[in-house]
């Protein structure tokens, strides 16, 4: 297992960030600023941020895509983000966790729910470290909900520590793993050779595209992420329908109708990944309200419902 290669392929910068009491209104904001600036970096393609969800995850967990480790690694050392770092640090609760994943191969997140493993180990233990290491992943394939497992080895100038990545279907199975009495038993026979184990949970999926700007760090109700998607899902699959899939794919294309009807998924998958992030910036309020929370709801709600209905009558009338 080798360290990225300068320069070669896209990779992801983990931060992962645990935020002082009573300060995540403020981290917020920083958070704003920080990633105006990233997204200005040579080689930035794009970021995701996941508030904290306690009470597996307690960390702020940030994903911020380049087009090479060169870039990335850029971006880590600039001047600018070192100094917002600063200005950021009475927020904190102890130091950031920052590691490049390369996203080339399996067990790249997002997951249903992770772990992410930094582990130091000793001078001069690698060897044994290797193969302590393919007997623990050995022991968790085995663990009930296990997706996938990947490790990085450390990047020289920007990670002193192993980072491992273990994937499960629900924090259930993953905490399961974690408290296992294979896994103590297996840490405690990699202490010779390793000076600090840290493990943070990560849970990601669905709500990641619904970037409304929420401070709380919670993520909108799960009824209201449904009704933008169909907002959303609704037209896109009526215009593909009428002006692409009817006319071009069966007409003059003569695809037969289970294959229209896949490429049909994936233009109306790649268009939600764009169009619900737009959409949910304008419908923030809404989505994360402060102040009068139930009328908002209830607006919002039926604001909705009322566009609903206008691209039921729009279309209508295009039958």
């Amino acid at each position: 297992m080798s360290a990225a290669a300068p320069g070669a392929g896209g990779v992801t910068v983990v931060t992962q960030t645990r935020v002082r009491d009573g300060r995540a209104e403020a981290f917020a904001q920083w958070q704003q600023t920080i990633s105006a600036e990233a997204a200005a970096s040579p080689g930035f393609v794009e970021q995701s941020i996941m508030p904290p969800h306690p009470p597996a995850q307690v960390d702020w967990v940030i994903l911020q895509r380049f087009t090479t480790s060169d870039a990335a690694v850029g971006w880590l050392r600039s001047e600018r983000r070192l100094a917002l770092l600063a200005e950021a640090a009475p927020l904190l609760a102890g130091p950031d966790d920052v590691h490049l994943v390369r996203d080339a191969g399996s067990g790249v997140m997002p997951a249903p729910v992770s772990v992410v493993i930094s582990t130091r180990i000793k001078p001069d233990r690698e060897v044994e470290y290797r193969r302590w290491e393919q007997r623990i992943a050995a022991a968790q394939a085995q663990s009930a909900g296990f997706q996938g497992y990947r490790i990085e080895p450390p990047i020289l100038g920007v990670q002193d520590d192993w980072l491992a990545i273990i994937r499960f279907d629900n924090e259930e199975h993953l905490q399961a793993w974690l408290d296992s009495p294979e896994r103590r038993k297996l840490l405690k026979e990699g202490e010779p050779f390793i000076d600090e184990v840290r493990a943070r949970i990560v849970r990601s999926g669905f709500g990641q595209w619904f970037t409304s700007g929420d401070r709380t760090g919670q993520a909108p109700a799960a009824w209201k992420q449904n009704m933008i998607v169909l907002l959303l899902l609704y037209p896109v699959v009526f215009l593909f329908g009428a002006w692409v899939q009817a006319p071009l794919l069966l007409g003059w294309a003569q695809l037969p109708f289970w294959l229209a009807l896949f490429i049909g998924n994936v233009v109306s998958v790649l268009s939600l990944n764009w169009l619900v992030p737009w959409t949910c910036r304008g419908f923030g309020w809404w989505l994360s309200p402060t102040g009068a929370v139930r009328r908002t709801e209830i607006i919002g709600a039926g604001l909705v419902v009322a566009l609903y209905a206008m691209w039921l009558c729009i279309f209508w009338r295009m039958s």
